[in-house]
């Protein structure tokens, strides 16, 4: 019983995550959740007392906590920091096309609705966004980045490959992504190599 009840619970939430990524909150009713699911009626409320703020919290939870270990592996096996970054576009943007191009950035569509609001959603999102950000300037800061600069690199990194991502699924074509990856990881490239011969190109003599 113990079991059947944990698979429920882990299908109902594999089944919300899919759902909120693609049509964000406001657009996933409960019963479409428990309908795609093949739950019983009655197991949401059973496994998620709270509802769907807490269904959204955790499904959320798990669709970055997986985002964010596909990265590491990305990054992890990595030459450099421009290998990373080219890596990590062509992780979103393989999802972006494997899907039909519905499924963009796992939580940007409820970060989105949640974007100025406070509570648990809103809480996950932050937490999730700050995992990958972290990630990356860890990365970063292995490949010679001093904590600041590290940090700065791996905003400018996400926001640009999350800008990309959303304008390849509007035009159905990750090109986009691929081209903006390429030029970020260069300026991180650039960045860093600087970083580590700071009288490079001055003319002056070491």
């Amino acid at each position: 019983m113990t079991k059947t009840r944990g698979e429920t619970r882990a299908r109902i939430l594999r089944t919300a995550a899919d759902l909120f990524q693609r049509q964000g909150y406001g657009a996933t009713g409960l019963n479409q959740v428990l309908a795609e699911s093949g739950a019983p009626k009655g197991s949401l409320y059973f496994h998620f007392p709270q509802g769907k703020e807490q269904l959204a919290a955790e499904a959320v939870a798990l669709a970055g906590g997986e985002m964010g270990a596909r990265m590491a592996s990305v990054v992890g096996s990595a030459g450099g920091a421009e290998e990373a970054v080219l890596g990590v576009g062509e992780l979103l943007a393989r999802g972006l096309r494997e899907s039909g191009f519905r499924d963009g950035c796992p939580v940007a569509t409820v970060a989105l609705e949640q974007a100025g609001g406070e509570g648990p959603i809103s809480d996950v999102c932050q937490v999730t966004y700050g995992s990958w950000l972290s990630g990356l300037a860890e990365a970063f800061r292995g490949w010679g980045a001093a904590d600041e600069e590290a940090d700065e690199l791996a905003e400018l990194v996400m926001s640009s490959l999350q800008g990309a991502l959303l304008l390849a699924q509007v035009r159905r074509d990750t090109a986009v992504v691929s081209s903006v990856a390429r030029r970020v990881g260069s300026v991180v490239a650039r960045s860093l190599e600087s970083a580590a011969h700071p009288d490079k190109g001055t003319g002056r003599n070491a």
